[in-house]
């Protein structure tokens, strides 16, 4: 008798399993180089629509720009030798900036910008400044069109404008108190006394950075200056730290401080006559908190010399929330929803701060650590964030 044709024998489960496996593989393997091509495309076209602008030792290349009203990218490429900053600068206000932007590296800047013309800085406040051509569009005079009543807006502003008043007296108070310490001659004194009177400055920056000439005067840090710590022209606030500080020492000080009191004096002058748009209210807020997230909290580099930043950061806090509290009633109305989010953000950033004191004094920015560091950014970025909804939220979006 013939033996039978053996049969195949069925595949086993394991197989069957690892042959679907196989097939789910390849399926999301192609599902992620189309994802991986798709980004990448919109990346490149993210890309191709930024305005590169490169920052040499001396110069911006180009320095003369022109682009049409609305939303604008600018890639913005440091081939100087040391950390720069780029604005965007209508007449002495700042409509929009970039700083430290390390050598070799690029940051893009986004900005909302109406039709006109406007002046960029190029690196060292020393070199030339290039110019800004912004051209109408049809969306842009719709806008100009469209904006809301700007009625409800008088209250917060003019609340606003009182407050700005009131720290203008306080910081000229305690740059004249700093001031006479160092003209009697008492380090100890003046050292002390820079601390108040670097936070009553933060308690305005970020209506005071809007003043790009007088900012520099009595804000910039050596960086921006073409012999450093040892340029005639390094004045103001960073000028006294780096004496009191670092070499301590007394000597040449006077007429430093008393360019200071001058120069922040004219600051309160300058901050009450500049008429300030509801749209900008909390968009430089907004703006000093990125700046404190992005540069200031990483780096330690605000007070490289007295290490105080923490005591900055506080009284920035304390301008978010006063900016809040004059416009609650208005978010109440019309966004109340928006309101959980930001005083949770407020108290978040105000916790993380306090959990940095030591003997209810705000620690030494040397001892704080990277991811102590780390988290003061995210707070202050979660904050800024949720401080961007307000003006789309109170019809004030594209304003800016």
């Amino acid at each position: 008798m013939s033996n039978p044709t053996p049969q195949s024998a069925p595949p086993s489960r394991a197989l069957r399993w690892g042959v679907a496996g196989s097939v789910v593989v390849m399926i999301a393997a192609g599902g992620l180089f189309y994802y991986a091509s798709q980004l990448a495309a919109t990346k490149r076209q993210v890309n191709h629509n930024e305005i590169a602008v490169t920052i040499h030792a001396h110069a911006c290349e180009p320095n003369a720009l022109t682009v049409p009203a609305g939303r604008a990218s600018f890639r913005i490429v440091n081939r100087s030798d040391r950390a720069v900053e780029w604005e965007i600068l209508d007449g002495v206000l700042v409509v929009e900036e970039r700083e430290n932007i390390a050598p070799g590296l690029s940051q893009v800047i986004n900005a909302n910008l109406q039709p006109g013309d406007y002046a960029i800085t190029c690196g060292l406040l020393s070199n030339p400044r290039g110019t800004l051509h912004v051209t109408p569009t049809a969306e842009s005079d719709a806008q100009a069109k469209a904006k809301p009543s700007m009625v409800a807006f008088i209250g917060p502003l003019s609340e606003f404008r009182v407050y700005l008043s009131g720290q203008g007296g306080a910081l000229i108070k305690a740059a004249a108190a700093l001031q006479q310490a160092i003209d009697a001659g008492d380090l100890a004194q003046a050292q002390a006394l820079y601390v108040p009177a670097r936070e009553a400055y933060q308690r305005l920056a970020p209506a005071a950075q809007r003043l790009a000439e007088l900012d520099n005067a009595i804000n910039a840090r050596a960086d921006y200056f073409e012999k450093r710590e040892q340029d005639p022209a390094f004045n103001g606030f960073h000028r006294l730290e780096y004496s009191l500080f670092q070499q301590r020492s007394l000597d040449g000080l006077a007429p430093v401080a008393q360019r200071l009191v001058t120069d922040v004096t004219t600051l309160k002058q300058q901050l009450l006559a500049q008429s300030l748009p509801p749209e900008q209210l909390v968009s430089i807020v907004v703006r000093n908190l990125n700046s404190l997230a992005d540069v200031r909290a990483v780096s330690g580099e605000e007070e490289r010399y007295s290490h105080i930043d923490l005591n900055g950061f506080a009284a920035n806090l304390q301008v978010a929330r006063k900016v809040v509290d004059l416009m609650r009633p208005l978010l109440t109305k019309s966004a109340a929803d928006l309101l959980p989010n930001i005083d949770s953000a407020l108290n978040a950033f105000d916790a993380e701060l306090n959990g940095l004191k030591v003997d209810n004094h705000y620690a030494r920015y040397d001892s704080v650590t990277d991811d102590q560091r780390k988290q003061i950014a995210d707070k202050a970025k979660a904050l800024a964030a949720a401080l961007d909804g307000i003006d789309p939220a109170l019809g004030l979006s594209g304003l800016q």
